[in-house]
């Protein structure tokens, strides 16, 4: 069984016990949290899919940390002006645990 399902603003193909990198999302170390857009959800090989979401689906889920990506370097530079500019980046995720798919 498995699910596509909206979590912050991007789709993602869940399952059962599966662990996701996700943006930042509100919550402690340990919580549960429930998302209800569950836009399409299979089950033995029978498809549920919704108009826009499907009606009283769920994708449980567990938060297990807050973490930083790794840094990307973003680096400027127009030739012959003397202009140049180095700017780091580190997006900032959340670590979650699937832990159930309900219809």
């Amino acid at each position: 069984m498995y699910a596509i399902v909206n979590i912050a603003g991007q789709q993602f193909k869940v399952a059962k016990d599966q662990y996701l990198f996700v943006h930042r999302l509100q919550g402690e170390e340990g919580a549960s949290i429930e998302f209800d857009n569950v836009l399409l959800a299979e089950n033995n090989g029978k498809f549920s899919i919704g108009a826009d979401a499907l009606k009283g689906a769920k994708v449980t889920a567990k938060i297990l940390s807050h973490l930083k990506g790794d840094k990307v370097i973003v680096f400027k530079k127009k030739r012959r002006k003397g202009y140049k500019k180095k700017n780091g980046h580190r997006q900032q995720f959340t670590k979650i645990e699937i832990t159930s798919i309900s219809l």
